[in-house]
């Protein structure tokens, strides 16, 4: 197991308190209903969506290199289903509190941009339009939230809050799943009950040949299992095809450039886009923005500090509470969680889980991640970690795993594990040899003592695919962007380090192409209501085209 890279979905900081304030390992399905936006007559939308229209604005009668049925394509727009267990389960989205209703729709895409006149596939879709009067409308801004894997129908009523000032300046707020994510095309490698048993057998990283020679069986098994069950569709799931088809939905929303916010593997996203699509660059937002190194190493050790820092930064923030259950200082608390996975590996901690599910070594490191993408995270692993080191309990541990990994209340996961897996394996599907990977063991130990072994692993993360060579490698360039991207960055992010994105803004182009903002603080992502010095600068350059000059900093 390890720690994949972009792979958070910002849900966890939208549920995860009313997850554990509503009684201990409440459901996510509760935590939802607390979070998606209704209004007094909540439940009330008409299948309309409330009385707006259900076709987009009229379209071009063409789109080059596509067929008609394709490039002439009107989203027809109606009342929102529920998210399925795929896009990670909850209760259907009916209106916000000004009674503006969630709108479902559908674009059919090809398969195989190289073979318009052949298979196609659906993309779901899900919008709230905006509350502006007409005549101050901007469009549609298009949202990625991250992965690859984030289902974009599941998060955007999750997360509407944060971003109603977008919404109220004009524009209307639209999110995809990505082909081979929830309703889109869905990869699936394996079932929920193999999931949860492959889960319980771990027993930590492989540090014996025996341990080796089994996680290259494992690797191998599932590989098979996802072509097996998803064969056919696995060399296209790439971010170049993505990106295509966000053009595609761009065209079919009756918009002449996209307007589109991206956070973490959604930066990645939308510097493929502006590399493929430069004349059609509108107003884009990059948030925690991703490394474009090509070296695995590097990056994969980037990614261990990055995950070290961020525990380093929340050890010493609890050693200032006397009651802090990893004790009075960074190098004891690291001490103290190291010691403490390695006695999961060897003796997993009982819960309360229904299922039966113990508390293993990935389980405990996966939750102590989860829980460090936000600062408001940190009182929760606090939390967990009292729990497990005092109390012998590996509840909360094994709540904030599961937000991670998109376990729902019922057991059901959404697929935004496969999903990650086969977009990163279709867009790079070389991978370490064993030996290879064991010679940096000594490295990524340096860089993490606690997470740098899970991630050594993960430079095999390709093992056994059914592909050995990407179809089309991503390129970033974007020098002749028609409108500058805005970058941002902070300096405590986790996931994806700050330093990465310096070598984004190099790679598109510069910073006048691509001015960065750094945010001085922690956690995965900058855009908040409550981070006023990035609000304003990423809603003025949003709503007005003002965009902020290179090197602004916000403390």
């Amino acid at each position: 197991m390890n720690i994949p890279s972009h792979f958070r979905s910002r849900r966890l900081r939208a549920a995860l308190a009313a997850a554990l304030t509503a009684g201990l390992l409440a459901t996510s399905c509760a935590t939802r209903d607390l979070a998606v936006g209704t209004g007094d007559d909540a439940g009330q939308g008409t299948e309309d969506g409330g009385g707006v229209s259900t076709e987009s604005v009229p379209v071009a009668d063409s789109y080059p290199g596509l067929p008609d049925a394709l490039a002439q394509q009107r989203v027809q727009w109606s009342q929102c289903e529920a998210p399925t267990p795929l896009q990670g389960e909850g209760p259907r989205p009916f209106q916000l509190s000004d009674r503006t209703p969630w709108q479902c729709g559908t674009l059919t895409v090809p398969l195989d941009y190289a073979d318009p006149e052949g298979e196609t596939i659906d993309m779901a879709l899900i919008r709230v339009v905006s509350s502006a009067p007409e005549a101050d409308r901007l469009g549609s801004l298009v949202f990625n939230f991250g992965g690859p894997g984030g289902s974009g129908v599941g998060s955007l009523p999750l997360l509407v809050d944060e971003y109603e000032d977008l919404r109220a300046g004009g524009f209307d707020l639209v999110s995809f799943d990505p082909r081979g994510v929830g309703e889109s095309a869905p990869v699936v490698c394996l079932s929920d009950e193999e999931i949860d048993e492959g889960d319980q057998e771990d027993a930590g990283p492989p540090r014996t040949a025996e341990d080796e020679a089994e996680f290259v069986a494992d690797s191998e098994e599932y590989a098979a299992a996802c072509q097996a069950n998803s064969g056919d569709l696995l060399p296209y799931v790439t971010t170049n095809n993505t990106a295509r088809d966000m053009d595609l939905l761009r065209h079919a929303l009756g918009d002449e450039r996209l307007n589109y916010f991206g956070i973490s593997y959604g930066t990645e996203l939308g510097a493929v886009y502006a590399h493929l699509f430069p004349e059609n660059v509108g107003r884009t937002v990059l948030d925690a923005v991703v490394d474009p190194n090509p070296d695995p190493v590097a990056q994969s050790l980037l990614d261990a500090e990055g995950f070290q820092l961020a525990l380093e930064h929340y050890l010493e923030d609890c050693a200032t509470d006397p009651g802090c259950p990893t004790g009075g200082d960074v190098e004891t608390g690291v001490a103290t969680i190291e010691t403490l996975l390695d006695d999961l590996a060897a003796e997993p901690l009982p819960t309360d889980d229904p299922d039966g599910r113990m508390l293993t070594s990935g389980l405990g490191m996966t939750g102590i991640a989860s829980a460090l993408y936000s600062e408001e995270s940190w009182e929760y692993l606090t939390m967990a970690l009292d729990e497990a080191l005092n109390a012998g309990s590996g509840d909360t541990l094994l709540l904030l795993a599961d937000f991670y990994n998109g376990r729902d209340s019922e057991g059901r996961y959404s697929n935004l594990m496969p999903a990650l897996n086969a977009i990163r394996c279709a867009d790079d599907p070389s991978t370490m040899a064993l030996d290879d990977v064991v010679r940096h063991r000594e490295e990524f130990e340096a860089a993490s003592p606690v997470f740098g072994e899970w991630m050594l692993w993960g430079l095999s993360g390709c093992l056994g695919w059914p592909f050995a060579e990407a179809a089309e490698p991503e390129e970033f360039s974007a020098p002749d962007a028609a409108a500058p991207l805005l970058l941002v960055a902070t300096t405590g992010d986790p996931a994806t380090p700050y330093e990465g994105a310096a070598r984004m803004q190099a790679a598109i182009g510069g910073p006048e192409v691509a001015p960065l903002l750094t945010n001085d603080g922690e956690g995965h992502g900058a855009y908040t209501p409550d981070n006023a010095c990035v609000a304003d600068a990423v809603n003025g350059h949003l709503l007005r085209g003002e965009t902020p000059g290179d090197g602004l900093r916000c403390e």
